[in-house]
């Protein structure tokens, strides 16, 4: 069972058809809507802000999402957070997808339906219009992409997580 942590009274919810794996850590304010998924080694911590999550969001394997004294998280619905990736005090918009390996740092928001390529660096204070594509360190601008190209990922964890 996942590690579900209460921090300062404060306790991560969550709605229905969700899906945690056994080695997961939730800990502090966390809201999450329904049919998330967050898998294998993933660490969701708001212990000095909330940490809030739409629906149909996915943080896969070993993601780490992190808020920051004056930047909570937000992830709206539909988004994809890959392996290894790291959100910190950001915005992440409806259907975006932050890359394997990629950091995204405090107030940085990334736009609807935008992606953030594998291994890139979006700086601090970055804003990332809707339907771009952003890559390298630190991250620019590669192209536009078509909007609902990214959702694609969320609507595979969406199948995946019933396997489990």
């Amino acid at each position: 069972m996942a590690l579900i942590k209460s921090v300062n009274g404060k306790e991560p919810k969550w709605g229905k058809g969700c899906y945690f794996s056994e080695n997961v850590t939730l800990a502090g304010e966390i809201t999450m809507g329904d049919d998330c998924s967050v898998w294998f080694g993933a660490v969701l911590r708001a212990d000095v802000n909330a940490i809030r999550i739409g629906s149909e969001v996915n943080i896969q394997d070993l993601a780490c999402i992190h808020q920051s004294r004056s930047n909570p998280v937000i992830l709206e619905d539909g988004v994809t957070v890959g392996h290894s990736a790291v959100v910190h005090g950001a915005t992440i918009r409806r259907g975006a997808l932050v890359g394997m390996n990629s950091t995204v740092l405090d107030g940085a928001e990334v736009g609807e339906n935008s992606v953030i390529a594998a291994g890139a660096v979006v700086l601090q204070g970055t804003k990332i219009p809707a339907n771009e594509i952003w890559g390298g360190v630190p991250a620019k601008r590669l192209k536009a992409v078509e909007s609902g190209v990214s959702r694609t990922f969320a609507d595979h964890y969406l199948e995946y997580k019933k396997w489990y």
